[in-house]
């Protein structure tokens, strides 16, 4: 039981060393811009299509399951508003963040977790190249710059995932139901969902480098460390969701 514990703090420890030097590299030059387009390319355009089918079906059956509680209370007027508040603040940025926890986490995880096993990183540390800067900063970057652009485009496909649902058991005009989306979001929805999303991408890109990048020897480690990228990834999320909401009740 202690030497599980003392292991665990040990792994938190590690992992915040690990964060603190992205914060000191970022920094320092060279710059790879190359690889940071690349893996922008890689990690939100690829994902354009799962995160468009996703955020569409959320819409649409978020719509069809409030429509019949809201029909009974008389207040179906309120189904637009209500949908777009229900996926901007909350159900849109964090589903789409386990999402990109499950493919980018997991990828990055297994990437790198490979390139440590067949010893391309110690080969680029031979040949006077900063591993760290190359592999670890670009995609931790990408993430953080590319979840919440994701998670916009969820937004909006969901949005009208909403408009379709509606549309099933009446007929809706697209204007008025814009309308009565934009009359019900404020500010104060908008700000605080957008920036925990840059949270979210920062340790989804964070958590899959470390994993990746501290994989033990042998073949088994790779599919260790993407499996663990996922489970660790997809919880970090669930706890910065639950402080966002904490900090968002305290200040609004």
């Amino acid at each position: 039981m202690i030497l599980s514990l003392k292991n665990t703090f040990a792994q938190i420890g590690n992992a915040a060393l690990f964060a603190n030097r992205f914060f000191k590299e970022v920094f320092i030059p060279p710059y790879e811009t190359k690889e940071f387009l690349k893996q922008c390319y890689l990690i939100g355009y690829k994902s354009l299509p799962l995160v468009a089918i996703t955020g569409f079906i959320m819409g649409l059956v978020l719509t069809i399951q409030s429509r019949p509680t809201l029909v009974t209370f008389g207040a179906e007027s309120w189904l637009p508003g209500m949908v777009a508040l229900s996926l901007i603040r909350e159900i849109a940025p964090v589903i789409t963040a386990l999402i990109c926890a499950g493919k980018i986490s997991s990828g990055i995880g297994a990437e790198l977790g490979s390139m440590k096993v067949t010893e391309q990183i110690d080969a680029m540390e031979v040949s006077a190249i900063n591993p760290y800067n190359y592999l670890v900063v670009t995609r931790i970057l990408a993430c953080t710059l590319m979840v919440p652009i994701l998670v916009i485009f969820a937004d909006a496909v969901g949005i009208i995932g909403g408009y379709a649902g509606i549309n099933i058991h009446g007929d809706v005009n697209f204007y008025r139901y814009l309308t009565q989306i934009i009359q019900s979001l404020e500010f104060s929805d908008l700000i605080p969902a957008t920036i925990k999303t840059f949270f979210f991408g920062y340790f989804i890109g964070m958590i899959g480098c470390y994993k990746g990048f501290n994989a033990a020897n042998g073949t088994e480690s790779v599919g260790h460390a993407a499996n663990s990228a996922v489970v660790t990834a997809s919880l970090s999320i669930f706890i910065i969701d639950m402080v966002a909401v904490q900090l968002t009740d305290l200040i609004y």
